[in-house]
């Protein structure tokens, strides 16, 4: 770790340590919420909410390649790091070449059976007879760029391993302008609808990945993708699943429930999910800049505890929590008065526009909190507990938002059912909060303060 970020860990401000390390991954998720954005703000501009429909439906099923992406990723990341941390460049050359290979062999077996099942598929994600059309044939142009869509999510975090954040970061901004520069130009431009918006998306993980290529292809890399390195055995396989899988648990749980809820929004009909779909798309606004103060501050909640500063460490916590707590009282407000012109920049229709405000306001409910969620959940990451944080990131979308949907559906109204995410929020903040101090407890319990260790070593 570089001197200058040791001594702004160490011995800055708090206020000025947090806001440091929080600014550049808020950024990044700003990035990632343009790129959310794009297709179905562009999409809405055709004024046919079944298209906009059709984009929400196809959406969660493209999650699930972003979740194998983010196996190879998160998991080929880990062991790539740890593997050149012991010397062994053979090794990490490798594991590059397995998570490449793998990755871009499951990214082609998908596309095909997309292309041939591409309609089943959509009926069973949640297509009407009015919005299969459209669905099936988002699903069968995207399908073309899933090796791309799993190359780029993978490559964006294995580059990191080797030391190049930044080629890292400019994959990932060179495709999503790429996608928001084409989006208004096919789908309004050349008048092509939601083959244009497919189209625009592929066009952007193609980029992302060539980019990645590019890189690992030169001679500026230490890390391959050359056939001739593929193994499975020796502990790679296994060592990239075994951190891989539970890091994209969430977002598989996330799609999953997606398609559990849009297919059950259908009972009310499709202006209902349009109006779903945007409603997310509202509330995604808060929810990116939280996670990202929330990631931003993990290193150095990371750092203090490594350096067992617990006074430190609890000063970054509740300065963050308070931050977090401030930044959601002011978005809930903003998207609480605003939610006509956020959801009419979507959607025209009337109908789907009602469904549209009122689930927006359902949604944001859970503002409140949702700062303090992603803060506790990155402070119990960042300690290293595994088994809490596994708990947590299969929460929000999975063990408390499914049986929840499954519950509030019984009561047969479009907004109950759509009160199952700010409801789940609290429960998962709540769950955070207890999870915290019991992991607070056992793993700073029986720590002594830094000061105290370096007095006892003279001693």
């Amino acid at each position: 770790m570089q001197e200058k970020t040791v001594e702004l860990f160490r011995n800055a401000p708090v206020p000025k340590a947090v806001i440091s390390n929080a600014i550049p991954s808020i950024v990044s998720m700003i990035m990632v919420l343009l790129y959310n954005l794009a297709d179905t703000f562009f999409i809405g501009q055709t004024n046919n909410p079944y298209m906009v429909a059709a984009v929400s439906i196809a959406t969660p099923a493209f999650l699930l390649f972003m979740a194998v992406g983010m196996l190879f990723g998160i998991g080929g990341t880990s062991l790539i790091s740890r593997t050149l941390g012991e010397g062994n460049e053979r090794k990490a050359r490798r594991i590059s070449s397995f998570c490449f290979w793998t990755g871009l062999g499951i990214g082609v077996i998908s596309m095909i059976a997309i292309w041939i099942f591409k309609r089943p598929i959509a009926l069973l994600i949640g297509a009407s007879a009015d919005t299969l059309d459209y669905t099936a044939e988002y699903l069968g142009i995207v399908a073309a760029g899933i090796p791309f869509l799993i190359l780029s999510n993978a490559f964006s975090n294995i580059i990191r391993s080797e030391g190049k954040p930044m080629i890292a970061m400019l994959g990932m901004i060179i495709g999503n302008a790429v996608n928001i520069i084409f989006d208004p130009i096919m789908i309004l431009g050349f008048g092509w609808d939601v083959a244009g918006a497919a189209i625009a998306t592929v066009l952007g993980n193609l980029f992302s990945a060539a980019i990645y290529l590019c890189h690992l292809l030169s001679k500026k890399s230490i890390l391959s993708i050359h056939p001739k390195h593929y193994r499975v055995r020796n502990g790679i396989a296994s060592g990239v699943c075994a951190i891989g899988i539970p890091a994209s648990l969430n977002s598989m749980l996330m799609s999953v429930s997606n398609i559990v809820i849009n297919n059950l929004m259908q009972q009310h009909g499709d202006m209902a999910v349009a109006g779903l779909g945007v409603a997310m798309k509202v509330n995604m606004i808060v929810v990116m800049l939280l996670i990202g103060l929330g990631t931003g501050i993990q290193p150095l909640l990371g750092y203090c505890f490594g350096a067992r500063n617990r006074e430190r460490y609890m000063a970054v916590l509740k300065f963050s929590l308070c931050l977090a707590f401030g930044m959601s009282a002011v978005m809930t407000v903003i998207c609480y008065a605003f939610a006509g012109p956020l959801v009419t920049a979507f959607l025209d229709n009337a109908d789907a526009y009602g469904f549209g405000m009122s689930f927006a306001r359902i949604y944001i409910y859970s503002g409140p909190v949702l700062g303090l969620l992603f803060v506790l959940i990155n402070a119990i990451q960042s300690t290293g507990a595994a088994l809490p944080s596994l708990i947590l990131s299969i929460s929000r979308q999975g063990i408390l938002y499914l049986p929840t949907i499954l519950i509030l559906n019984t009561f047969q109204t479009a907004q109950t059912l759509a009160m199952a995410q700010p409801v789940t929020d609290y429960l998962a903040t709540t769950l955070a909060a207890i999870l915290f101090m019991v992991t607070y407890k056992k793993y700073f319990g029986a720590m002594q303060p830094a000061a105290q260790m370096c007095d006892a070593a003279v001693q």
